[in-house]
This record gives C-alpha cells, structure tokens and sequence, in this order.
C-alpha cells in the first residue's frame, strides 16, 4: 500500500512509502549524519538509494548536486515522486539502473562523496530469502555484493574522494579488508549500540579513495535509553 509519510523530524519533507515492502530505517537516517560535508563539495551519489531518504536529509545540509541510484523500477518510482513532491529536482537526479552498469551512464573520477546503505546480508545455499523480491533486494546481496559497491565507489570518486558506509558490526572486518584491498584508507569509524550494555550491531565508516594512513575512532552512538526512548543525541538527527 503506498503511503505519503513525514519524514521524521525534518520540517516540510514527505517520503513515498510502500507499507509491504519495506520503509526506511534509522541506518539512513545514520549515515548522512555521519558523513563529513564540507562547502567544496559539489557532487555526492548515494548507491542503492531506496526511496530517497538519505537524498531527501542530505538536502537539508548541502547545496551540493545529489545522484540517487536504484536498480528496483517500483522503488525509484516511489523515489521520483518523493523528489518531486518536495520540489528537489534541480538538486538531485534519480536514475533507475544496475550500479554493475554505472561506467556505461558516467564517466570516472567525478564524485566527491558516495554514500551507501547497502544490502546487509550474503546468499549462500542456506539463505533464508524473503518472498518479497523488493525485500529480498534491499536485505541481500543478490543484485550486488560489498565489494562491487566499493568498486563501483573508487570508479566514481575523484582522487581523495569519501566512501561513507552503514553495515552489520559483524562484517566490520571484512568491510575493512576490502575498503584497504580496493585502495581506500578507512578514516572515521563510530559503533552503534542499541542502548548502553548491548553489543553493537551496526558500524559506520568513512573512507578516503588513495587516502594516507589515519584513524578517527568516534565515541560510541547510542540509539535508545534504557526506557527505550530514542537517546538525545539521535533526537537531534531528526531536526
């Protein structure tokens, strides 16, 4: 069923939802929080964008050109309309295509910033995949793995360019072993935790495309007190 929602907290943002497949998560709420924005940047790409949210927050924070890219035709439809309603066409640019393909539509080397919340989960033979394909493309590795987006990542970004990433703690380590394989210094690294005395389950991490060597580890983010409440800190995201 679609639906037209507020987008939590940011004044004046609608987003197109469809309530059975998915909406989106705190994780993009996270990611463009995290990444470091600065006045020369002119051009961000957001892999696997969804329905545009993180577009639709980094708009609130950059004047910089936005390119949104979703390989599932009903979601970008839902992302083009949430762009159009919030009248950011000038500013950011969808387009509906496999990122395995984005050397045949862009040239290299032109990005400052990508940003990616990706797939979290690998396909083996024992996968539990779910029977909506919107649901299983968005959660699993089907259409793209890791790697690939980091690959694709490196193509796009000008030399120093940022690669912000959201993922599962528990594939932190191979994320950094592919980031260092695929010629990116990781630089800023902050854990979520659900709340104080939990394990952390996601991880955010920003690197540089041929960085130097030079590691930020940030304070941890809690997300929830232990009422349950939303911690003050991830309150003031949604403003």
């Amino acid at each position: 069923m679609e639906v037209l929602n507020d987008l939590v907290g940011y004044k004046n943002l609608k987003i197109y939802q469809n309530s059975d497949w998915f909406s989106f998560s705190l994780d993009s709420v996270l990611l463009p929080n995290f990444v470091n924005l600065r006045s020369s940047t002119k051009l961000i790409f957001d892999f696997c964008t969804g329905n545009a949210p993180i577009p639709l927050i980094l708009s609130t924070k950059t004047k910089a050109k936005i390119v949104g890219i979703e390989i599932q035709e009903d979601v970008f439809k839902l992302a083009c309309k949430t762009i159009s309603y919030n009248r950011l066409d000038k500013q950011v640019a969808l387009y509906n295509m496999d990122l395995n393909n984005l050397q045949k539509s862009f040239d290299a080397d032109i990005a400052d910033i990508v940003l990616c919340n990706p797939p979290y989960f690998k396909v083996s033979e024992g996968s539990n995949l779910n029977g909506d394909i919107h649901k299983t493309i968005a959660r699993h590795e089907v259409s793209i793995d890791l790697e690939q987006i980091i690959k694709k990542a490196f193509y796009i970004l000008k030399n120093g360019g940022i690669i912000a990433l959201v993922h599962r703690t528990d594939r932190f380590i191979e994320m950094l072993q592919l980031l260092e394989k695929n010629h990116f210094a990781v630089k800023k690294i902050r854990f979520i935790y659900p709340k104080k005395g939990a394990e952390s389950n996601l991880v955010l991490v920003e690197a540089r495309k041929n960085g130097n060597v030079g590691l930020k580890v940030m304070s941890p983010l809690y997300v929830h007190y232990e009422n349950g409440e939303y911690s003050k800190e991830v309150l003031s995201m949604f403003k």
